[in-house]
C-alpha cells in the first residue's frame, strides 16, 4: 500500500515539533517522506487522508487541504489510551476518480487485515463507496451507518456522485451490505421517492429532531455497525463554518461528539471516516471540532468492553415478552447493561446472515415491548430476512 500514500505536509511536521510534551502530536508516528512508512506493529489507529473530490456535484476545481485538521488533532492531549496512533499521510488524486477509489480501497483493506482502524479524513463522500468495497476481502455481510442529512441513494444507473453513491453500494456485486442506516436526515433535503425506497428496503432512518431529543438512541444502531461515516455538512453551519456548510440546521458540537463516542465504544466498528471536508485554514474552530470528533471516537474505542459472549449465562439475563403471536427474547449484559433482542431467522439462503441473530436495542424498546409495542427495528430486520 505504500505506493499509494504521500507524506504528511512539511508544515504539519514542523507544527508537530513545537507542540507541548504529552500532546498527541508528540506521540503519533508520522509518514514524513516517500517510501518510509511508520512501523505498523502494535498500532490501533491509522490517520488517512483521501483528497478525491472530483465527483462532488458542486466541484469547480477546488483542492482539499487537510493540514488544519491534523494540526488541531495533534494539539489535543490523549486520554488514558492503550492503542497507538500513526498518520499514514494522504492518498492523492489518481488520473481518474476510479483510480483513487482503487488506491483507497487497497489501503483500507490492508489496514483491516492488520486489525488497524482507519481514521479517514475524506473529500467528497462518494469515496465511501471505496471504503465499503474494501470489505470485499473479509467475506462477511457488513452494516453501514451514515451520519448525514441526506440518504445519498441516487440512481444506480447514473454516474456516481457524492449525492448518489449508496445506490451503487446496493446493486454492485459482490453484495455485502446487510443494513444501511442514516442518522440525522432532514426531510426537506430528500426526495419523497428516496424516503419511500428506504422503507421498502427496510433500512433504518432517524430524523435529526429524533436524535436531538435523545442522542442515546443512536447507541444500538452504531453498536451494530461495521462502517461509520460522518458527512461534515450534517453539522449545523454555526458550529462548523458558514463558508463550508450551507445548512443552518444540523447536529451541534456536543451531539456530534457524543455520536462519535458511541461509534467508538461499539465492538464492531472497524473503520470511521469524516467526509465532505474542505479547506478549513480560515475556519480553525471547524477544524478543531472535526479533530474533537476523532478524539471522542478514539476515546470510545479505548473504552470498549467485550459483552457479546452469550454462551455463558452468568454474564447475561434473558427476558421473554409475549406480544401478539410472538415471544420476543431480550438479553441484557451484566457487564455493561446493554440490551439485545433475538431475530428469528427463517431464510436459509445466505448463511452469512447467521451472525446477525442478535440485534442491539435499548432498554426503552424492552419497556415498549412489555406494553405490547413491537420494536420497529426488529420488524425491519425480520422482514429483510424473509424477502
Amino acid at each position: 500500500m505504500i505506493e499509494f500514500l504521500s507524506p504528511v505536509s512539511k508544515k504539519v511536521v514542523a507544527h508537530k515539533e513545537v507542540l507541548p510534551e504529552g500532546t498527541l502530536g508528540k506521540q503519533i508516528e508520522v509518514h514524513r517522506k516517500n517510501g518510509d512508512l511508520p512501523n505498523l506493529k502494535g498500532v490501533g489507529f491509522a490517520i488517512l487522508g483521501v483528497l478525491e473530490n472530483r465527483k462532488d456535484v458542486d466541484y469547480i476545481g477546488e483542492e482539499i487541504k487537510l493540514d488544519a485538521f491534523r494540526k488541531s488533532f495533534y494539539s489535543l492531549y490523549p486520554g488514558n489510551w492503550r492503542k497507538k496512533i500513526v498518520d499514514l499521510g494522504d492518498i492523492p488524486n489518481g488520473a481518474t476518480p476510479e483510480d483513487t477509489y482503487f488506491a483507497f480501497k487497497t489501503v483500507i483493506a490492508a489496514l483491516l487485515q492488520k486489525k488497524i482502524i482507519p481514521l479517514i479524513l475524506g473529500g467528497s463522500q462518494d469515496v465511501l463507496y471505496a471504503q465499503y468495497r474494501a470489505y470485499d476481502t473479509i467475506g462477511k455481510m457488513v452494516n453501514m451507518v451514515n451520519v448525514d442529512a441526506h440518504f445519498d441513494l441516487g440512481d444506480a444507473e447514473k454516474p456516481i456522485t457524492n449525492k448518489s453513491y449508496v445506490g451503487r453500494i446496493i446493486v454492485d456485486e459482490p453484495y455485502n451490505l446487510f443494513n444501511y442506516s442514516v442518522v440525522g436526515y432532514q426531510s426537506f433535503f430528500n426526495p419523497p421517492g428516496e424516503i419511500e425506497l428506504m422503507n421498502k428496503l427496510y433500512f433504518d432512518a432517524y430524523r435529526l429532531g429524533e436524535i436531538m431529543a435523545d442522542v442515546s438512541v443512536v447507541e444500538p444502531i452504531l453498536r451494530d455497525a461495521d462502517i461509520v461515516s460522518v458527512d461534515s455538512t450534517a453539522i449545523k453551519g454555526s458550529e462548523l463554518s458558514y463558508k463550508n456548510s450551507a445548512s443552518p440546521n444540523g447536529f451541534d458540537s456536543r451531539e456530534i461528539c457524543a455520536i462519535a463516542r458511541y461509534a467508538g465504544i461499539s465492538n464492531r466498528v472497524s473503520s470511521f471516516g469524516v467526509y465532505e471536508l474542505k479547506n478549513f485554514e480560515a475556519a480553525k474552530s471547524g477544524a478543531m471540532l472535526i479533530a474533537q470528533v476523532f478524539w471522542y471516537f478514539v476515546e470510545g474505542v479505548n473504552f470498549r468492553v467485550s459483552d457479546e459472549d452469550f454462551t455463558d449465562e452468568r454474564y447475561y439475563s434473558i427476558y421473554k415478552v409475549p406480544i401478539e403471536d410472538e415471544v420476543l427474547v431480550f438479553k441484557k449484559s451484566h457487564k455493561t447493561g446493554r440490551w439485545w433482542i433475538e431475530i428469528p431467522f427463517i431464510s436459509e439462503v445466505d448463511t452469512k446472515l447467521k451472525k446477525h441473530t442478535l440485534l442491539p436495542c435499548t432498554y426503552s424498546e424492552y419497556v415498549g415491548a412489555t406494553n405490547q409495542e413491537i420494536p420497529e427495528r426488529w420488524i425491519k430486520a425480520r422482514r429483510k430476512n424473509e424477502v
